[in-house]
């Protein structure tokens, strides 16, 4: 499947806490690095970071309630997520840090046009806390992936990852630091090839990066 490109690609973030990727994102945007601009900011936490970093840009930011769940949107959010995407008329959703899990008609309202990125070398360590799952198994190496959002945990189509290594001496916030500074470079990467039609799936495999 090839993406299909529409002038001028258009992105939605999703986030629930500080916005760090979001930064590193906005900035490849304004640089010319991803061919397209971030379009709207929603977040499930109404204080969050990643709200302030997009109004501070002059990005439209609007927090929507979960509702009851801790892990999920209920249904009626999820219908909220999706009408304020639609009306942005986003080619792209990208998480970023948002901490709950997207499921079926969220998913089939943008398909495959949902990516995720994980603190790991997916299927190594899905979950939370994977930098601190590698740390405590001892491993060599770990990084982040990013990939397509599927039903499962972590599970979808992989795109991209960069690798970092695990030094002697490292604590969980040291290696935990080296790997968001990954993730701030492989993000952007990922969301320029996306942007540019680089990327396309063929028998649910990616190809193009």
């Amino acid at each position: 499947m090839q993406t299909t490109i529409t002038a001028p690609y258009r992105i939605g973030v999703l986030g629930s806490g500080k916005g760090s990727n979001f930064v590193a994102l906005a900035e490849a945007c304004l640089e010319g690095v991803i061919a397209g601009e971030i379009a709207i900011v929603l977040s499930d936490v109404a204080d969050a970071g990643i709200l302030a970093r997009a109004a501070e840009r002059g990005i439209p930011n609007v927090h929507l309630a979960p509702g009851p769940y801790r892990t999920k949107l209920d249904e009626a959010a999820e219908a909220a997520y999706v009408e304020a995407l639609r009306e942005a008329r986003v080619d792209l959703v990208v998480l970023a840090g948002f901490m709950r899990i997207l499921k079926g008609a969220f998913l089939r309202a943008f398909p495959q046009r949902v990516i995720n990125i994980h603190p790991s070398l997916l299927p190594s360590f899905p979950g939370l806390e994977a930098w601190r799952q590698a740390l405590d198994r001892g491993v060599k190496v770990t990084g982040c992936t990013v990939h397509f959002v599927d039903e499962g945990i972590d599970s979808g189509p992989i795109i991209g990852q960069e690798a970092v290594a695990i030094r002697d001496g490292d604590t969980v916030a040291t290696l935990h630091e080296r790997i968001q500074n990954a993730e701030r470079r492989l993000y952007p990467a990922v969301v320029a090839a996306l942007s540019t039609g680089r990327i396309r799936i063929e028998g649910g495999r990616v190809q193009g990066l």
